[in-house]
């Protein structure tokens, strides 16, 4: 009797999938196919994020550094730049040169068009100095081949043995009308009191033949 019983429920149960629960997910379901339309939309590429998949490849890079208003620009030749489009978005890894397997990763970032809000997003990170996590975004949609973002404040680490720092405020300006040679250039402000906003780096790459 008591078998008989749990057969009945488990039958039961495959009743109410076949009526309820699996309309849900078969293609014929109204809902499920408006659902997949609006991702669909969301998830393709756009003008936008097909001009990003332009920048795929392989680059050299010249970095420039300026660390303060006044001083003298730091030249660094030694990085290469990969790039790939996952999905939507642009993988940035540049690397220490030769980029072996081994060799490591000096910055990474990702960037992407949000065709929800209408602005581009990006993060990034950079092993060479403690900042953690550095989210960006713009205010809009912008210009064609040229993307600004701005960076939320982060704090930089002081001098000196205590761990103390200053917040800092950044900028970057991504110009890549010619897909094989791209500028990307941040602007620094500092907190402290002076308002001044100065060129700090210049990445430019060449396209790897």
């Amino acid at each position: 009797m008591e078998k008989v019983k749990k057969e009945h429920i488990v039958a039961c149960l495959r009743a109410l999938m076949l009526t309820v629960i699996l309309p849900v997910f078969l293609p014929g379901n109204v809902h499920a196919q408006q659902l997949s339309l609006a991702e669909q939309s969301v998830s393709s590429l756009g003008a936008e994020n097909a001009a990003l998949k332009l920048l795929q490849g392989n680059f050299d890079v010249k970095e420039t550094i300026w660390s303060s208003p006044t001083s003298k620009p730091v030249y660094n030749t030694n990085l290469i730049a990969r790039r790939q489009m996952i999905g939507s978005v642009l993988q940035e890894f540049i690397y220490a040169a030769p980029a072996t397997a081994n060799a490591p990763v000096e910055r990474i970032e990702y960037m992407s068009f949000n065709r929800i809000e209408g602005r581009w997003r990006s993060i990034s990170m950079d092993i060479r100095v403690p900042v953690g996590l550095m989210p960006a975004a713009s205010f809009d949609r912008g210009q064609a081949s040229k993307i600004r973002v701005i960076f939320d404040p982060f704090p930089i680490a002081g001098k000196g043995s205590s761990v103390t720092g200053q917040m800092l405020r950044m900028d970057e300006t991504i110009n890549f009308e010619n897909p094989d040679h791209v500028v990307k250039e941040q602007h620094f402000i500092l907190a402290d009191g002076t308002g001044k906003s100065w060129l700090a780096h210049r990445y430019e790459y060449t396209r790897r033949k």
